[in-house]
């Protein structure tokens, strides 16, 4: 191998605790150059593989499959968590080169005929190679991985095939930094007044940002979901309201250079076609074949069942928000720039439970530390700081991860918003766990996006941000405790509408009474008041139509923009489909198509944001496993939750591990009783 400069850290051993990154040496000017040799190494690596002479072994392509590619990885994990989370001008533009080059190389190796042929010849026998069960699953995992990129396709129709996931790659790239673009670029100043009805917490924030934006004004915010939320639930202004949500759901639609109408049609359009050169009726049908559900006809019906009940539900709410509305001097009609602001006033007067009540318990800290506890008490897990390992930016912290005095990962945590990083909460990670060469432990990151206090204050959460900190903890989890000996299905590596099962039933515990009884108040030290508990409890599913409304409709979109040709512009098919389904008028999309991340920043919820749901039902009637056990840190169940679900990656069927854990198939009705959609009389007499 040629001589590579030192002064490139990728090119160097990280000499760093567990070599963990060291990004205090990673600059924006070393990702091209790494990025370049890790491809060729990586090509000249698979190269020897499909050149083999000698006849194809499960050791000699597979397991040298899964050995290749070392500094890519590296690379490609790396850049992948910055260019999310602390990008910039400079960072954007190496990634906008760079996605080509990886999408090509990609495409080189999965449309490669002589690697192809190893791996058919090898799957084709894989009844006589005497594989374990493991091995063999890896097996079947890179021969569909082949097939579903493009290996058996003619050598014209390969050529095509490549274009259009180079192509994708590029409008994906170019659709998230749009999004971007819009919550960066616009800035609303607001006076004392505009401010009128907001809590102190959301005030400082304001406050906060006006400062980090330098704007002449007491207080900002932008158009990210952190930064609106609070306005939509608590600013008294109506004017204000409609202002801040008006730009909140035109982010990628403002008919500017960030405008992704046109990018959503050539999306859509270069998919279907995708999806036709595989010999799919849709791009639906050809993601569904590969996930739990299988088909965009069980997919749509699950949604359907819940939507029914989740309109019914929204539109009784209606009713009662548009009565108060009237009662509190509101001669408009309800607009959806007024439904959580009733809604939190409706939820006060029939349950007498305001969440902000719990905001001054549910500190960032005790949140995390509680996390941490319920890991502990499932798994006998233990998080200490790492104050020696630097992250990325300097609000990232990192926890050593233990369990029976072995460390088994590094745990990383970046939970405020700040310009430079997109929206939302996802997991990540830095390393995946492997045991193929030796024990190597995973590097999991969680991201959150909760508005940053002021300096010395503490960050308050709501109860849905402190349920976004236990659900991202459950991803973490997930690759934390992978325990496989490939890295193709080490953890998260798992199909689309089974890997959102460990991050939702993760969040059940957080109101565990166990776990409520760490919260204390952020300055008395007192806990949380039995009667709040109880008011909590009683107003927990407040709300719900809306919430299944907002998502449900969300996921119907994704899936008929992936499964019936569109027709008319990106807004026209969007007005069409809400109206076939009879969306409520005061309720919008919880993602609107232009800035619908998900969908269009690549491809990995695209025709599968119905996974949310699928999930839902297996964590609502997987957690009342342990209700039936009447204990939430029950051993026996926990260690089967452990096995089945936390630990085995991709190694078995995904429908087998969930029997396994559970001892039968999920029941739909657990996910109707977790929203309150079913009543248990009605679900009783059913």
């Amino acid at each position: 191998m040629r001589s590579l400069p030192v002064t490139n850290p990728f090119f160097e051993a990280w000499n760093t605790p567990y070599e963990a990154p060291p990004f205090d040496r990673i600059e924006t000017s070393h990702f091209q150059p790494a990025f370049v040799e890790a491809l060729n190494q990586h090509k000249a690596e698979v190269v020897a593989i499909g050149a083999n002479g000698a006849a194809p072994t499960f050791e000699n392509t597979i397991a040298a499959l899964e050995r290749s590619g070392k500094l890519l990885r590296r690379v490609e994990m790396v850049f992948s968590q910055l260019t999310s989370a602390a990008t910039s001008d400079a960072l954007q533009a190496v990634e906008r080169e760079v996605v080509l080059l990886v999408a090509r190389h990609w495409n080189a190796i999965f449309l490669d005929p002589n690697l192809f042929s190893r791996i058919e010849r090898l799957y084709d026998a894989r009844g006589e190679l005497g594989l374990d069960p493991e091995a063999q699953r890896v097996l079947e995992r890179y021969y569909l991985d082949f097939v579903r990129a493009g290996a058996k396709l003619t050598e014209a129709e390969r050529g095509r095939f490549a274009e259009i996931v180079e192509h994708l790659a590029a409008l994906g790239t170019q659709f998230g930094q749009n999004v971007l673009a819009d919550e960066q670029e616009t800035v609303f100043p607001l006076s004392e007044a505009e401010m009128d009805g907001l809590p102190d917490f959301a005030r400082a924030a304001a406050a906060e940002t006006a400062r980090d934006r330098k704007i002449n004004a007491p207080y900002a915010v932008t158009p990210s979901r952190s930064s609106v939320e609070p306005i939509l639930h608590f600013a008294t202004d109506r004017s204000v309201r409609e202002k801040i949500w008006d730009a909140f759901v035109k982010r990628g639609a403002n008919g500017n250079k960030n405008d992704n109408s046109q990018v959503i049609e050539e999306i859509v359009a270069l998919r279907a076609e995708q999806a036709r050169l595989l010999g799919y009726e849709s791009y639906a049908a050809y993601k569904l074949a590969d996930s739990m559900a299988g088909t965009p006809k069980a997919a749509r019906d699950l949604l359907e069942e819940v939507w029914d009940g989740g309109r019914k539900r929204a539109e009784a709410d209606r009713e009662a928000l548009e009565a108060l509305a009237r009662s509190k001097g509101q001669a408009e009609p309800l607009e959806a720039w007024d439904w959580r602001f009733y809604a939190e006033k409706l939820r006060l007067a029939r349950y007498d439970f305001d969440e902000n009540a719990l905001k001054p318990y549910l500190q960032l800290e005790k949140v995390i530390d509680a996390s941490f506890f319920v890991a502990q008490k499932l798994f006998g897990l233990t998080f200490a700081p790492r104050e020696d390992i630097v992250g990325y930016h300097p609000d990232v912290r990192v926890w050593e991860v233990a369990r029976a005095g072995k460390i088994i990962g590094l745990f990383y945590g970046d939970y405020f918003a700040r310009p430079g990083k997109r929206s939302g909460a996802w997991m990540t990670s830095f390393r995946d766990q492997s045991k193929l060469d030796g024990e190597q432990i995973p590097f999991i990151v969680n991201t959150c996006n909760f508005v940053k206090p002021p300096e010395g204050q503490p960050a308050l959460l709501s109860l849905d941000e402190a349920r976004t900190v236990f659900h991202e903890m459950g991803h973490g989890l997930h690759g934390l405790l992978s325990d496989v000996t490939y890295p193709r299905i080490s953890g998260t590596s798992v199909v689309r509408d089974f890997v959102e099962l460990p991050s939702q039933i993760y969040e059940h515990w957080l109101e565990a009474a166990p776990v409520l009884a760490q919260f204390t108040h952020v300055e008395t030290g007192e806990p949380i008041p039995e009667e709040l508990l109880e008011r909590m409890h009683a107003a927990r599913t407040a709300n719900t139509g809306f919430e299944t409304v907002e998502f449900v409709s969300s996921a119907i979109l994704d899936m008929d923009y992936h499964s019936q040709p569109m027709n008319g512009s990106v807004a026209e098919f969007e007005k069409a489909v809400l109206d076939s389904i009879n969306m409520p008028r005061e309720i919008a999309l919880r993602h609107a198509s232009t800035h619908f991340l998900h969908l269009f920043a690549g491809d990995g919820y695209a025709a599968g944001y119905y996974s949310y749901l699928w999930s839902e039902v297996l964590d609502a009637d997987g957690f009342e496993a342990f209700e039936e056990a009447g204990d939430p840190f029950d051993a026996e169940t926990a260690k089967r939750l452990h096995d089945f679900i936390y630990s085995a990656g991709g190694k078995r069927d995904f429908a087998e591990a969930y029997r396994l854990f559970r001892g039968r198939d999920p029941d739909v009705k657990a996910l109707l009783r977790n929203r309150g959609l079913v009543t248990v009389e009605a679900d009783a007499e059913a």
